[in-house]
């Protein structure tokens, strides 16, 4: 019989979890869809390979600049209402899509999309920290973070036949493809406020003594990191000046830049391949992220089971760096299979960083520091896909922005190598966690 603690995290990752993996899916749907409309949005508005990079990247300028903002809001207001409102927000400005008539009504969209989502995956970070013993963290945000990669994986089939509406009651295909996926997220954040609850005794869902036994649990797990850290809570300048932020913020800078370079140029890339149209290069291009998705549970369970994330994360770093280096050295049809390997590389990555991370940081600023090496990282996001524009810009190709992609892994996995593995007493309670309570969630 399954003890209170294990019913309420099941509980959890039939309630919550999905719910986030949904919500993720709508925010890479809404964040990437521009990928599948590049080609239009440059016949219909004249907006070409740089000027659509510099789009794509202001979207993270805007995103690093209000993350922090946002989260502090999110304390005051409550995670109920704050994700729900981020939801919302970002389905509205990327419906509004639709109204964009050139380059510098496409620069507003794209930076005030930034804003709308600012916050999001910290938010539900922390969220997932507040309400899940560490053992299941891994598991769980690996659960989430695989609704980016059904988005990645629908991206294409549900771009084309939407592009295929052009002219349907007067509006342009890539028009239809922004307004259905934006209005998406505008029901599914609406959703969301009537299911999330903000805090573990506000869960009607949850028993009494599950809420205990949770709340317990938790309390326990932070008594534990205190005697490891402190009871004195840290301030924001130990913070910024903690060496092991800086190693975070490379190593997923490095990851996001892979992440947002493939999302926004993979499209583009498929396209060297002859006889590809809308629909094909929206199937072909859904490969490497349906491939990911088996290496991210895989990776995710094995981080939790063992614990040697730091050995894992330098795996997947190299494996990003060699799918990147000979995707830019091979044929289109060859790349695209390099391609694949690589997703499977950096799209596992987010399961196995965030634990360790917030394993690593003090408790009483663990929010902060999440937002803060998210918000810094994201800028990778900007780098890579304006950069990839101004190398295809002036090189007719993508090749020189896949072997750069290759660089930034290895010196994110250096980086790793400088993160010191120092069990503390929740990673030694973690592994002594018995077989019942990590088996729950299967």
């Amino acid at each position: 019989m399954a003890s209170a603690l294990d019913s309420a995290v099941a509980k959890i990752f039939r309630r919550v979890v999905p719910l986030f993996a949904i919500m993720m899916m709508c925010n890479q749907l809404n964040r990437s869809n521009i990928g599948y409309a590049q080609t239009h949005l440059e016949a219909d508005l004249g907006i070409g390979a740089a000027a659509y990079g510099l789009g794509a990247g202001l979207f993270f300028i805007a995103y690093t600049v209000f993350e922090l903002p946002s989260n502090m809001l999110m304390e005051r207001f409550g995670a109920k209402v704050w994700l729900s409102r981020i939801c919302v927000s970002w389905g509205l400005v990327s419906a509004a899509m639709i109204f964009t008539e050139g380059t510098t009504s496409f620069y507003v969209l794209r930076f005030l999309l930034g804003v709308a989502e600012a916050g999001f995956v910290p938010a539900v970070l922390y969220y997932l920290t507040k309400w899940l013993p560490n053992s299941h963290r891994g598991r769980a945000n690996a659960r989430y973070a695989v609704g980016a990669l059904i988005a990645f994986t629908l991206s294409g089939p549900l771009s084309g036949p939407l592009l295929s509406l052009n002219g349907f009651l007067g509006l342009a295909g890539w028009q239809w493809l922004f307004l259905i996926e934006g209005s998406m997220s505008v029901v599914i954040g609406v959703f969301a406020y009537f299911r999330l609850d903000s805090k573990i005794t506000d869960a009607k869902w949850l028993t009494e003594s599950e809420q205990n036994a949770l709340i317990g649990k938790m309390t326990e797990e932070e008594a534990l990191v205190r005697a490891e850290y402190g009871e004195q809570r840290p301030s924001m300048w130990s913070v910024l000046k903690d060496p092991r932020i800086a190693l975070f913020v490379i190593i997923y800078f490095a990851t996001q830049m892979s992440i947002y370079a493939n999302t926004f140029w993979l499209p583009s890339i498929v396209r060297n391949i002859s006889g590809t149209n809308d629909i094909t290069v929206g199937l072909l291009s859904s490969l490497p992220w349906i491939c990911a998705i088996v290496m991210l549970f895989t990776m995710a369970r094995l981080g939790d089971r063992t614990g040697q994330r730091r050995r894992i994360l330098i795996c997947l770093l190299l494996i990003s760096a060699a799918g990147s280096y000979l995707a830019g050295i091979t044929s289109p049809w060859v790349a695209l299979g390099m391609l694949c390997i690589a997703a499977m590389g950096f799209k596992s990555i987010s399961p196995i960083f965030w634990p360790i991370v917030q394993k690593s940081i003090h408790p009483m600023t663990v929010g902060i520091a999440i937002a803060l090496i998210n918000a810094l990282a994201n800028l990778g996001g900007f780098v890579a896909p304006y950069g990839f524009g101004l190398i295809k810009e002036h090189t007719g190709s993508t090749q020189w922005g896949l072997f750069g992609l290759a660089l930034a892994s290895v010196v994110a996995a250096g980086c790793c190598l400088l993160i010191k593995d120092k069990p503390t007493p929740v990673a030694t309670e973690i592994q002594s966690t018995p077989k019942t309570a990590l088996s729950q969630t299967k």
